[in-house]
């Protein structure tokens, strides 16, 4: 069934003149002119056929049909009102629910979410980790955390953190008879390869450090980011991991950069929100913890031992 009814914003200028009994106060309620008010009320009595207001020379009087308009007109908005405020509450109820990649929910997310929870303990964070795009459609996840170019139909994008990639390997690999010194060294160890990322590999990154007599296919694949990382913990060979995952593993010593060149990846770290659900208080809460944990965890300042 159609609906015919006037413009909302003429609707709400009469019920707050009707409610205040002045254009003055309902202009500076709904933070526009007098005149706003005055002309929008103007127009709905015409576009209605019928007067509202008595306007006399220090006073406004609702008319007869005033009268009768506003009860109904106020019923209406309140319900406008407690509908919209229940909706917004929702963004509150409830656990939130957040998707990322195996290897970021591992390396990088858990570590830090003990801060969040220490800052919002009413909100009780459910982490989705999947290595599968996850469509936001028809999964039961509210927002996420991609890796990827930042352009995403239908989603509110917001970029997290840069990625970068170098060689990285156990301490230990430092030392012994077949030291890593320099990039010509790596032909004497294991090269452990990070599937996720197929703009990168050791063939770009040797190609970059002019290392041309090393098989850059040979070793070991996975097709998660924390694997390599491990393995290289491990000291089962050298990783081409990258840097976001792997910060805190460089910075408490358990992986060394012993060379470079670092090289910026194409892809980046975004924050990911379906935009029906952007302006829910929990989901704006966690985005704006995770942009401000990013920048606490920069790795601008990790450099090559050599």
């Amino acid at each position: 069934m159609s609906r015919h009814l006037p413009p909302l914003n003429a609707l709400r200028a009469f019920e707050a003149a009707a409610r205040h009994l002045s254009f003055t106060k309902a202009a500076q309620e709904l933070y526009v002119t007098q005149a706003a008010i005055s002309h929008q009320v103007k127009a709905l009595e015409e576009t209605l056929g019928i007067p509202l207001f008595k306007r006399l020379n220090r006073a406004l009087l609702l008319t007869e049909a005033g009268q009768a308009y506003l009860p109904p007109l106020r019923e209406a908005f309140d319900l406008m009102d407690s509908a919209t405020r229940g909706l917004q509450d929702r963004g509150m109820e409830g656990p939130l629910k957040v998707t990322a990649l195996p290897s970021f929910a591992g390396k990088w997310l858990l570590p830090r979410l003990h801060r969040f929870r220490e800052r919002y303990p009413e909100i009780d964070v459910l982490v989705s980790a999947k290595d599968s795009l996850v469509d936001f459609a028809t999964a039961d996840v509210d927002m996420g955390i991609r890796y990827g170019g930042g352009v995403y139909d239908g989603l509110a994008c917001h970029f997290l953190m840069p990625d970068s990639y170098a060689p990285m390997c156990s301490p230990k690999l430092l030392e012994g008879p077949r030291p890593l010194h320099r990039p010509a060294d790596l032909k004497h160890h294991t090269l452990l390869h990070d599937d996720v990322d197929p703009t990168f590999g050791w063939q770009g990154w040797l190609g970059q450090a002019r290392v041309s007599d090393i098989d850059p296919k040979r070793g070991p694949g996975y097709s998660d980011s924390s694997m390599v990382i491990a393995a290289a913990i491990a000291g089962q060979g050298v990783a081409l991991g990258r840097l976001s995952l792997a910060v805190d593993d460089v910075r408490a010593g358990r992986l060394v950069i012993p060379f470079g060149p670092v090289l910026t990846s194409k892809f980046s770290n975004y924050v990911v929100v379906p935009k029906a659900r952007e302006t829910w208080p929990k989901v704006k809460a966690f985005s704006a913890w995770l942009l401000e944990e990013a920048a606490d965890s920069s790795f601008d300042d990790v450099r090559p031992s050599r």
